[in-house]
Parts: C-alpha cells; structure tokens; sequence
C-alpha cells in the first residue's frame, strides 16, 4: 500500500516510525513536507500540507492508496475532503467535522447534543462579556480561544489580568471561558470510521513549560503511557458516554467523523469530564501510544478510511512503559530561538529502547539545524517508569543545543 503522511513534526515523525516498526516498507510511505529526522526515514516531499489542490495532485500522480493527515491545519482547510472526492482514502475527519476541533463552541454545542460529559462554558465575543463570565465562574480562570491556535489558545490562571490579556489576544475569533475542572487529566484517542469507534491506549500529556507544571501553556513537554492509576473500565465508559454519542451525533448532522477523535479528558471528584476534543493525533501522546503498538498501523488507519472498522483486530499494545521527553527551543512557547545546530544526536540515539522524533529540524549545510519551537521528543521505552525515565534522560542529556530547555519531571510521580 502506498502511503502518504501530511505533516512535519514530531507527531508525524512517531505515525512513520509506527507505520515501519509494524510492518509497511519505508519505501512505500511519502511525508509531505517530513523534516530533517523523517527525511533519514523515508521520502519527504516539498508540496504544501495544506494546499487541497497540491495534495490531491500529488497522490493521484503517485497512485497514493491512503492519506494520513497529522495536523489540525490541512483538516480545517478541507485536504481530506479534497482527496476523498478523487476516490482515495483518507485517515482525517472532513473539514465540517473537523470543526470539533477548528471551534470550540461547535465541539461544544455537539457535547450538549449527544449529552457528553463536560464543563460549564460561555461564548464570549466582546471583553465586557469575558470579564463578566470569570467574574461569573470564578479563579482559576479558563480562557480559550474558539479558534486553531496551536496549542498556546489555553490560558488557566488566577491572575485576572492575565486572563482578560489572554481573551484580548483571541478576542476577534470568540472566546470561550470555561469553569476550572480540578483532576488528573488523561489523554485517549479513538480510531473512527464514522460510524464505530475503536479505542487506542490512554496516556497523560504535560502542558505546562516548565517542572512541577509551572509556566504557561505549551503544545505539551512530555507525555507518558501506560496510566496504572486509571479505575478499571475506563475506557470502556469513556466509549460508551463520550466517543460513541460525539461520532453518533456527527453522523446525526451529515458529517461523519472519519479519522482519529482525541478525547482531552480530566478526572474529577463527579466523574469524567471532557476538556477538549482535537482531530488529529495528539502531540506528544502519539510518541507514547504509537510506540507501545503492536498491531499493524497501516491496516487500522486504512480499515477505518474505508468504513470497515468492525473487521479490524482490536489493536494490542506491549507491556513496556513508554515516555517522551520535549527538548524545545529557547524562550518556547513566547519565542523560538533563531536556527541554532543540534549535537549529540547519535549519542542519545544509541541508547537502548531510545528513538528520536524529529519536529523542527532541518539540515543545514554542516550541522543539523533547531528550526522551531518544539525541536524534538526522546522516546524511551522500559520494563517499568523507572527504567523508562532513566533512559530519556540519559538520552536527552547527550543532546546539544544552546539555550534549550525540557521538563526534567515526566512521568516522576509514577515512578516510584
């Protein structure tokens, strides 16, 4: 099967590195536009991700049998649906559904719906309104903007100020401010073909920049899976009372969610509560979850694209722990440095049950180039967190590069 793969992070990086571990030939998978770390693993190409005309073209002249799109931009300009209308398949909700992503009161609104469990929330189009709902739901304040905004349109504060400055930023695409949901939050995604889900294994994510969660709101530092402290059936409810009602309810308005639903989610003292749901595979959790399977990707992403979801093997996932670290660049998530080279890449890579997921790398005319604000993930798998963690920082730890920074606490607190 040939394979084409939209996107060029890290995230991307970890759907190749899966595709090959679980048995689809390198040469048969092309990334468009791919970074320096996907090019030393297969074909990368230098068309536009989000261009609908570009794509299509591309895989009708190279007779692509599936699409898989990574991030949220090329869904929300409607890539999948181009391609679909030529007749390939497509791992990617359309560009109506992928709205559940693209808007936060329409992933709202489909939450009401179908009764999924979540947050308290109001829409807010002027500051007079957002100032009158955090005043309404009280610190700490949760302000979203409606709108893609990359990972960084998330603010949680008790800092008034920097809750209107925040709503001031994103005012013009709506705001959304929501009541504080206290909890672990877990991070599950669905495969869906529109009308069956299908669960993959859950992980947590670590938003916050810095150690001990401190510092603003990050596309995410870090991520870790198994979560041994999940009750027994959670996946199952989460299923049953959030996947199923959401792709239910989409189907319901004439847009069938065809791709992956990532379910946010928090655990609270009243249940479980949904935080958001995205479109894609999630950054950085695919590094964890993706590493741990075992079941052939291509053939679950390609049974979904076609509708056949129910034949497909329920995915397996080895017993290992797996664990991602996030080096990114100086001043991240305000700032990215300027391109700056990167050393002692095949040092960290050396390191037993260690790989590299490349985000913003390129290859400069002597030395591997930081080109971003999240460089790359070190993934690390062992026989328990404690191993795991060992090996990521070991790995990490060998990596050069001027003014970066990482979380030196993923996964601590289930280690001991």
């Amino acid at each position: 099967m040939k394979i084409l793969v939209l996107g060029g992070g890290a995230r991307e990086h970890a759907i190749v590195k899966a595709l090959i571990r679980t048995g689809t030939p390198a040469e048969n998978i092309v990334v468009a536009p791919g970074n320096a770390g996907i090019a030393g693993d297969v074909r990368c190409v230098a068309i536009d991700p989000n261009s609908p005309l570009e794509t299509t073209k591309f895989a009708l002249e190279h007779q692509i049998e599936l699409a898989i799109i990574g991030p949220e931009a090329p869904l929300v300009a409607g890539v999948s649906d181009a391609l679909r209308s030529e007749g390939i398949a497509v791992f990617g909700p359309s560009q109506l559904a992928a709205q559940l992503e693209g808007s936060k009161s329409f992933a709202k609104e489909v939450m009401a719906a179908a009764d999924v469990p979540t947050g308290m929330a109001r829409e807010c189009t002027t500051i007079a309104e957002v100032e009158s709902a955090i005043d309404d739901f009280g610190a700490p304040y949760v302000v979203k903007a409606d709108g893609l905004a990359a990972g960084k349109g998330v603010i949680v504060t008790s800092d008034r100020k920097a809750a209107i400055a925040h709503a001031e930023k994103f005012i013009d695409g709506g705001i959304l401010v929501e009541e504080f949901l206290a909890g672990e939050e877990v991070s599950l995604f669905f495969l869906s073909d529109g009308v069956n889900v299908m669960p993959l294994t859950p992980a947590q994510d670590f938003k916050r920049a810095f150690d001990n969660d401190q510092g603003p709101n990050t596309g995410g530092m870090g991520a870790y899976s198994p979560l041994p402290w999940l009750p027994a059936g959670f996946v199952e409810e989460v299923q049953r009372t959030v996947a199923e009602p959401t792709v239910g309810e989409l189907s319901r308005l004439g847009s069938p969610f065809i791709g992956l639903l990532y379910c946010g989610l928090i655990v609270t003292e009243r249940g479980i509560r949904v935080i958001e749901f995205n479109a894609r595979f999630g950054d950085p959790e695919t590094q964890v979850v993706l590493r741990r399977l075992t079941t052939p990707l291509a053939g679950l992403l390609y049974a979904a694209a076609l509708g056949n979801l129910e034949t497909a093997p329920e995915p397996q996932f080895t017993k290992e722990v797996a664990i991602t670290v996030v080096l990114a660049s100086e001043g991240y998530p305000e700032t990215s440095a300027p391109s700056r080279p990167i050393h002692g890449l095949h040092h960290a890579a050396a390191i037993e049950g260690v790989e590299i997921c490349h985000a913003a790398t390129a290859q400069g005319p002597e030395h591997l180039m930081a080109t971003g604000g999240r460089v790359l993930s070190v993934v690390a798998v062992g026989q328990d967190f404690a191993q795991a963690r060992h090996r990521a920082y070991e790995a990490i730890g060998h990596i050069k590069l001027e003014g970066s920074h990482y979380r030196k606490d993923i996964a601590k607190k289930v280690a001991h």
